[in-house]
């Protein structure tokens, strides 16, 4: 059976279509290459304005004269390696956590069936239809006074790891991915004398790749771009991650080294998409097909 497009294979065939085809094709990637690619080309040529340049109407397109002032000057007067460290350091610990607790419990509720499972997993889901914001506040008063504990969370990163570790989402996209895993490959590995933990970890979780490549993009970028709730969380400067630093830090800063501080932010996601990219695009397309 034979797949239809929006151009038939005669068409194709033909010299003269083949121009057509490749020419429209060309200039759209190109358009959209361009729509994507042109922010990020503003914003570093940017920072390498003077003030007065990237102020002035209308624009220019090239800096007149180079300036690569701004980004030194971005990297000592914001302090950026001690608020890229703090936000790493966030970012990972949310991220460890979460891939530790989100995987365990969505393979409990996808394959080890625990009694009520079905209820566990419908409120789970119902905590998807809260507003985040609602949530800010009973968040911020239980991290200042933890229960039966009584110690505070402000001021250290536990304020931002424990609250991160319940992603409804990311469970849930886990739990679909672990359904899709055919029973005969689980039961084959308890005939071979491997208990559950061993089955999580030596079949289910290589099987899960893709999988976790998605969760770990959206886990790090979510704690990597959050501002309100570290804002509230960290009142201590020397604390603060990268998002809260450069609007805590703009007030009295230049325009140009303020968007060389942005562009600064910006390589880690960059980097880490750029490296991940196989694995990001292997997990959404995973969700379209059943093992």
């Amino acid at each position: 059976m034979s797949t239809r497009t929006l151009i038939s294979p005669l068409a194709l065939a033909r010299p003269r279509g083949r121009a057509v085809y490749w020419t429209v094709f060309g200039g759209v990637v190109l358009l959209f290459t361009l729509a994507f690619l042109f922010p990020v080309y503003w914003m570093v040529t940017g920072a390498m304005k003077s003030p007065d340049e990237v102020t002035r109407t209308p624009p220019t397109l090239l800096p007149q004269q180079w300036h690569l002032g701004g980004y030194t000057d971005a990297w000592d007067l914001m302090d950026l390696p001690t608020h890229l460290w703090n936000t790493v350091v966030q970012a990972t610990g949310a991220w460890l956590l979460q891939l530790v607790f989100c995987t365990a419990a969505a393979y409990a509720l996808s394959k080890l069936k625990p009694a009520f499972g079905k209820v566990i997993l419908g409120g789970i889901l119902a905590t998807l239809m809260v507003p985040a914001q609602a949530l800010v506040v009973p968040k911020y008063l239980t991290v200042a006074d933890l229960p039966v504990l009584h110690t505070s969370l402000l001021n250290s990163p536990l304020g931002i790891w424990l609250p991160a570790v319940a992603n409804a989402f990311n469970l849930y996209l886990l739990k679909r991915f672990f359904d899709q895993i055919p029973r005969d490959v689980l039961e084959a590995a308890e005939i071979d004398g491997a208990g559950r933990l061993r089955t999580l970890w030596s079949i289910v979780l290589p099987m899960s790749r893709p999988v976790l490549g998605v969760v770990s993009i959206f886990a790090l970028v979510a704690v990597w771009q959050d501002f309100l709730w570290p804002l509230m969380v960290f009142s201590d400067t020397d604390k603060q991650p990268i998002s809260v630093a450069l609007v805590q830090l703009s007030q009295n800063i230049q325009l140009t080294v303020l968007i060389a501080a942005m562009v600064i932010a910006s390589i880690p996601m960059v980097v880490m998409f750029l490296v991940f990219q196989r694995h990001i695009i292997a997990g959404i397309s995973a969700g379209s097909t059943k093992g």
